[in-house]
């Protein structure tokens, strides 16, 4: 009888085990590669905190979040990696920069989904999630379309990104009628869009109409005059857009040097790269109307209020990529093997989240964005 019972007993206690240990094994985990120390820290911390917040939403008891300290650095990147290996994670949202997927090669066990929006020289088990140029590329493409724009230039700055936008270019197959390559630094700058804009050309032929109007007989020649005065040049440009490849100061910096060379907005588009909704742009009237691609601005918001109540504190950009991270992992769960879930982001996916439509494809998300306007202080979405 005592044996019977010992038998039922271990019979009864493997089973359970085996139940509890197969429920274990299907267990989403996700590994977080952040800074948590250093000085991005707070960058991290947010990080971790979007992801709670998505979790709480989700409100499933199959994830599991393992967060590990990058510190910015590459080589602590790689040891914090091999980790997340060791404990049989196979997902990992991050890292952050750029500079820490050096040596991820290495722990080829593990798919990570990095906030970069660089695609150019990857390693194999990477894929960028950033906003990258060519989803930016392949929005402003559908603008120009749409409103028969037929001679667009390219100002693109001799900085370290210049062959991701050659690549979003190539990618995007959208046609610039030109393309230029910039410095910069704003002297140099300014003597090249003076260059692009055939700006003393244009400003002589004001100076010779000027001349020409005071020698003649004209009898409404004074009237003429003072309305030249009033101009910088005479003559048109040979483009009607100019689209900006940059942001922050830089980008205003070649603003003011088209003005500068009379080119103005108010009759050539101006078009540039996702701005995440600047606010100072807004007060930068004589620059408008301005269009740029971005994420979608209702669902940012939302997301914003949401964080901020939970946590009373605003979230950066990167917290709302985090975010839908956590919900496209989970997705994928769903309709994949749990244990082989990192193969499914090899394949072609489409995703909506907060951000709008994610297509994973070739180790890159690219982002279906919504397109805007500001004019006169507001801002307007155009699609």
């Amino acid at each position: 009888m005592n044996k019977i019972f010992i038998i039922l007993f271990l019979t009864i206690y493997n089973l359970i085990f085996i139940i509890e240990g197969s429920a274990y094994e299907n267990k989403i985990k996700i590994g977080l590669l952040v800074p948590l120390t250093g000085e991005n820290a707070e960058i991290g911390k947010q990080i971790i905190k979007a992801t709670r917040l998505a979790l709480k939403e989700i409100n499933s008891d199959k994830i599991e979040i393992f967060p590990r300290d990058t510190k910015s650095d590459p080589d602590k990147t790689l040891r914090s990696a091999f980790e997340l290996d060791q404990i049989g994670v196979k997902i990992v949202i991050g890292p952050v920069f750029y500079k820490n997927l050096t040596y991820l090669d290495e722990v080829n066990n593990i798919t990570f989904l990095s906030f970069t929006n660089k695609t150019i020289n990857l390693p194999k088990n990477v894929i960028s999630t950033g906003i990258n140029s060519t989803s930016q590329f392949n929005t402003i493409k559908k603008f120009i379309e749409q409103n028969e724009i037929l001679k667009p230039i390219l100002l693109i700055p001799n900085v370290d990104y210049d062959l991701e936008i050659k690549q979003g270019v190539k990618k995007s197959k959208i046609k610039p009628y030109k393309q230029y390559f910039y410095n910069i630094e704003p002297t140099k700058l300014t003597k090249q869009i003076e260059k692009i804009t055939n700006y003393e050309v244009r400003k002589q032929n004001l100076i010779d109409e000027i001349t020409r109007l005071e020698n003649s007989e004209d009898p409404n020649k004074e009237i003429k005059i003072k309305n030249l005065e009033k101009r910088y040049t005479i003559g048109n440009v040979n483009f009607d857009s100019v689209i900006i490849a940059d942001f922050d100061e830089s980008l205003k910096s070649v603003i003011t040097s088209l003005l500068y060379t009379d080119v103005s907005p108010k009759n050539k588009y101006f078009i540039t790269f996702n701005q995440w909704f600047d606010e100072s742009l807004l007060n930068e009237t004589t620059s408008q109307p301005i269009y740029y691609p971005s994420i979608n601005k209702k669902n940012l918001e939302n997301f914003k209020t949401k964080f901020s109540e939970k946590f009373n504190q605003n979230p950066n950009h990167i917290s709302l990529l985090s975010y839908d991270l956590v919900g496209l992992i989970y997705y994928l769960s769903l309709k994949n093997d749990v244990t082989e879930l990192n193969k499914a982001f090899n394949a072609k996916n489409s995703f909506k989240g907060k951000i709008g439509i994610f297509d994973i494809k070739d180790n890159k998300i690219n982002h279906q964005l919504n397109f805007y306007k500001i004019d006169q202080g507001s801002l307007i979405k155009i699609f």
